[in-house]
Order: structure tokens, then sequence, then C-alpha cells
């Protein structure tokens, strides 16, 4: 545990990143365990071992990086220790219910195609077209290189097309 000065800096640090990502990092979470309790705690795991592990953080500009890796792991873990298959329903906000079929049917094909494909291709285009990252951040929160977010990005792509047209 944590004393004195280090405990306020790590709570300060600590408090300060999870104010500023918690939101973003749960949504990232909740797309790939597709529960919300799950994704809660995973991310409140993620959080608590960034503060018990501050004291070793040696770059701390690159904390949100760990946290978002930290987040990728316990999702997978999640999914290791799952029994049944993943089941989602997503419903996006609506404004109208013409509208509520339409997107909400297209979001749920794109978000069961996107449960088939493999985690890694999955994991790099939630992280590149849900979370926005640059491949450069995507390299680090999976820790693997550019070119291989790249080529997995491409694959991904190319595996949801192929699953989304079979399905029209």
């Amino acid at each position: 545990m944590l004393e004195g000065r280090a405990h306020d800096d790590a709570t300060a640090a600590v408090s300060e990143l999870y104010r500023g990502h918690a939101l973003g990092l749960t949504r990232l979470a909740l797309v790939m365990v597709g529960d919300r309790g799950t994704a809660e705690d995973v991310v409140q795991e993620a959080f608590l071992g960034l503060y018990r592990r501050w004291s070793h953080v040696q770059d701390r500009d690159k904390a949100l990086t760990y946290a978002r890796s930290a987040v990728l792991n316990g999702c997978r873990t999640a999914l290791r220790r799952r029994r049944r298959p993943f089941r989602t329903v997503h419903e996006p906000p609506v404004w109208s219910a013409e509208a509520a079929a339409m997107v909400g049917e297209e979001q749920r094909a794109v978000m069961e195609a996107l449960r088939r494909l493999p985690l890694r291709q999955r994991e790099a285009l939630i992280l590149r077209f849900f979370c926005d990252l640059s491949e450069a951040e995507i390299a680090a929160a999976m820790r693997i290189s550019q070119g291989t977010v790249k080529s997995t990005t491409s694959r991904g792509v190319a595996a949801l097309g192929k699953i989304l047209e079979g399905e029209r």
C-alpha cells in the first residue's frame, strides 16, 4: 500500500485520470464484453491496478495507455471465463419508431458481426472505429506493432464486410 505523499500523489493522479476517461473506457469494455456490470467491473479493476502500481509507473504520461491495456486484458479474461455464448441487445437512442427500427437493426447486425471476428481483430476495430484511436495508440494499448495494427485492422474490416454481406 502507498504511504504519505506517494498515496496523495497516486490518489490525485488516478482520480483525475478516472474522471477524464472512465466513461470512455467503460464504453470500450461494454462493446467488448456486452454487459454493463462486467464492463464496469473491468474498468474499476484497471484503475485499482493503476493506483496500486502508481509508484512503479515510469512514464506517467502513458498512464491512460496502461489503463486502456488493462481494460482490454480484463475484457479478455472476462470473455475467457464465460461459459455461454455472448448475446447482446444494443439499444441506441431513438427519435422515431422508424429510426429505431432501421438504426437498431443495423447496429445489432454490426455488433453481432463483430462478435464473430477473432478477438484481436475485434479489439483493433473497436479501438480504431469506436474509440477513434490512432494506429500508434492502438499498438500501445494492444502491445503490438503498428504494422500488426494495420494488417489486423485491414483483415478485420474485410472479414466484417464478408460477414455482413452474407447476412443480406
